[in-house]
């Protein structure tokens, strides 16, 4: 392992390294199968933010420390949380926990870097939701996901139903987050939750070597594919087009354009550097 440095994440509860080009995200709470919590979720708002304008870091693993990616909200301690006096009114709790998903999921699916999930195993909840707002995902044969929300009582937070909709349909997406079933890894590929499952022991392997991929890409150009694959979903062909435009006469004048162009002609690989 080359040129690994820690990145200080305030809490053992959230682990950071970045290691050539890929920053690795980890949660590491797993006697509680990496459960979100008033310490770690702040802790990841703020390395979000960090990654962003990092660049050493040119793609983002985020996975779970032990056997699970992330259960979700810490159903034990839900309920227990400081009191505020006066209480805020509805209004308020619904503003502040809008910022915070905004912050979290929000913030990581708008990476301009790609971003990959690593489930070694299961993701439920809002750590489902996490694991959407990535580009991509890699599961391990033994892990799952589930909506969860349903066995708890809520109606689910993060993104779930908007990215969970986008992947598979409403139908599934429906049938998902009413029933709270468990999708195995196998069933998750078929569905385009996840797209690859791996073997338990390759998981991080398989992670790092396509991240690691991904780090020497075109980053500048990378950013804009994912900005023209966000638009693709919710505007007309004309505005597609035309933002399409904007994103290749500006890709041209970077000078990893130029860079492959070099390459290309001396039958090279790239050497790209992000601008």
């Amino acid at each position: 392992m080359t040129g690994v440095t820690e990145l200080d994440t305030g809490t053992d509860q959230l682990l950071t390294r970045i290691e050539d080009g890929v920053a690795v995200v980890t949660f590491n709470r797993p006697e509680v199968r990496n459960a979100l919590g008033d310490v770690v979720s702040p802790a990841l708002r703020r390395m979000i933010a960090r990654l962003r304008d990092e660049p050493a870091a040119r793609c983002v693993v985020v996975t779970g420390a032990g056997t699970a990616f992330c259960s979700g909200g810490d159903v034990k301690g839900m309920g227990e949380g400081a009191r505020r006096e006066p209480p805020p009114s509805v209004e308020e709790v619904i503003r502040d926990q809008t910022e915070r998903q905004q912050a979290l999921t929000g913030a990581l699916y708008a990476l301009p870097k790609p971003t990959i999930a690593a489930l070694p195993g299961p993701a439920a909840g809002a750590g489902l939701s996490i694991a959407l707002a990535c580009d991509l995902r890699i599961a391990a044969s033994s892990a799952f996901v589930t909506t969860g929300f349903a066995n708890i009582g809520l109606s689910g937070d993060y993104g779930a139903s908007f990215f969970l909709t986008q992947l598979v349909g409403t139908a599934t997406a429906r049938e998902l987050f009413l029933t709270a079933e468990r999708v195995d890894a196998a069933r998750c590929e078929k569905l385009g939750i996840v797209n690859r499952v791996v073997p338990d022991a390759q998981l991080m392997d398989e992670t790092m070597e396509l991240a690691r991929r991904l780090a020497r890409g075109p980053t500048v150009a990378s950013g804009m594919m994912k900005a023209n694959l966000d638009r693709a979903m919710r505007e007309d062909i004309p505005t597609c087009l035309g933002e399409e435009a904007k994103g290749t006469v500006w890709t041209a004048r970077t000078e990893d354009h130029r860079e492959a162009v070099r390459a290309f002609v001396a039958k090279r690989p790239p050497k790209f550097e992000g601008r």
